[in-house]
């Protein structure tokens, strides 16, 4: 097996085993980027030789006094949003041309306090606010979308093109590009993992996680990134809590949505989530029918924040330099202007409502299961899909309809492969749990992940 092909956990016990050195790593990786960039477009900035010398430094670190922790030494990429001192941040717009950060996000700062070496950044959906990312192209099939607004750091991680990434999820921002692309994304609780030094597109909203290969991988991540930051408001110190610590799932409640998840979903999504649901029940948990309350208002509550206060967010430089904007960004910033305080206010106490319903259902189980995402991925250019029931969705409410009430909710949401469709296109399940038990849903996805065959597969792209 080429280095690149390795999996974060599989890449950081060689390391500290003295059987594969970062340098090696490191370079393995930068040939694949250097093979595959030109089809899939996942990347903004590859700061090749920052990367090297940053490998250099970890291999004569790890001789010397031993690895750090199981980050040393492992090549990752930042999605840009997630400032890195001296390295540009663009959002991918060209509002941000020439901008280079001054000092590191808390992210970035604690993932090089582990050792991890940057490689670059990775194309977003221009300041996040879309869910196809237009400049990169699905790892799977490129002819399709890599989904968004991760969806750079999805295709390298897909591709082997980082050994993990960071994104960030806003509604579903991480999600679905890992869904589209068959990998491992976790959008934390809201708050354990800081947002400073990263660009926000909706503050009440952004969540910033990793995407990886398998949930393990996810688990090594988190660990390095979670906790507490004074510069953050709503940064917590809240533990990851797990009721279930080792074993299996004897004993879990899992929670089978009645409604809203199972709407308007292909047969393929449907039979494949439902499939891996059964193989939990299988593995020991129980199957628990749930009722998703107040599911017909999530998309207006959703839409009812984000738009204003990216809208905010983005007030002075929409006025000074709109035409900087690509289209779709920009019709969707304008919109923000004409919301009312009266509707955002409402809005806001609608998400109350929906947090303190939520806290009631899993007062009744321990973890939910659902689709990730309604549908594999959609050709590039496809603006809408036609459901069995005659209706008609944009593609982008079609994506964002499923992960959204984790973001109004601030749950974890964790998402991994569970199989693909006949055109042979990764099809994604949902995990979730009450605030603060993300290790709740780590631990399921990684007991289903050890059950099946096929964990941590790269799409098959030849180089």
């Amino acid at each position: 097996m080429r280095p690149f092909e390795l999996s974060l956990t599989e890449a950081s016990r060689a390391v500290r085993a003295r059987e594969l050195s970062p340098v090696e790593l490191t370079e393995s990786v930068l040939a694949r980027i250097a093979a595959v960039e030109g089809r899939l477009g996942a990347y903004v900035t590859v700061a090749a030789d920052a990367a090297l010398a940053a490998a250099v430094r970890a291999e004569r670190e790890i001789s010397g006094s031993g690895p750090r922790g199981p980050l040393h030494g492992i090549p990752m990429a930042l999605k840009d949003l997630i400032d890195a001192e001296g390295m540009p941040t663009t959002a991918s717009s060209h509002v941000r041309a020439g901008h280079v950060a001054e000092r590191d996000s808390r992210v970035a700062e604690r993932l090089g306090a582990a050792g991890a070496v940057l490689l670059g950044k990775t194309h977003t959906h221009e300041f996040a606010y879309g869910l196809t990312t237009p400049q990169t192209n699905n790892a799977w099939d490129h002819s399709r979308i890599a989904g968004g607004s991760s969806g750079g750091s999805a295709v390298a991680v897909a591709a082997g093109g980082a050994t993990f990434a960071m994104g960030t999820d806003t509604g579903g921002s991480i999600r679905v590009p890992a869904a589209l692309n068959g990998v491992v994304g976790l959008k934390p609780t809201y708050g354990l993992v800081p947002r400073t030094g990263v660009t926000s597109l909706s503050w009440s909203l952004d969540h910033v996680g990793p995407l990886t290969r398998t949930v393990q991988d996810v688990a090594l991540v988190l660990s390095a990134i979670a906790g507490h930051d004074p510069r953050d408001p709503v940064s917590v110190s809240g533990p990851m809590l797990d009721r279930f610590p080792g074993g299996g799932l004897r004993g879990l409640k899992v929670g089978v949505p009645r409604n809203h998840y199972f709407d308007r979903v292909t047969p393929e999504v449907e039979e494949s989530v439902r499939g891996a649901i059964e193989r939990l029940a299988e593995l020991g948990a129980e199957l628990v029918d749930v009722e998703i309350p107040m599911a017909r208002y999530v998309q207006a509550v959703q839409w009812g924040l984000m738009v204003p206060e990216a809208t905010a967010y983005h007030e002075r430089s929409l006025r000074a330099t709109p035409d900087l904007y690509a289209a779709d960004v920009r019709i969707l910033l304008e919109a923000g202007e004409l919301t009312s305080a009266g509707d955002y206010l409402r809005a806001q106490r609608a998400r109350t409502m929906m947090r303190d319903a939520w806290a009631r259902m899993f007062d009744g189980i321990d973890v939910l299961a659902a689709p990730t995402v309604p549908m594999t991925a959609a050709e590039a250019g496809q603006e809408t899909v036609e459901w069995a029931d005659g209706t008609t969705e944009a593609v982008s409410d079609s994506y964002v309809r499923l992960c959204a009430p984790a973001n109004i909710t601030g749950v974890p949401a964790l998402t991994l492969p569970v199989g693909h469709d006949r055109a042979g296109l990764p099809i994604g399940m949902q995990l979730m749990a009450r605030p603060f038990h993300d290790a709740t849903v780590l631990r399921v996805g990684r007991v289903y992940e050890e059950s099946v065959a096929g964990a941590g597969r790269l799409a098959p792209l030849t180089a």
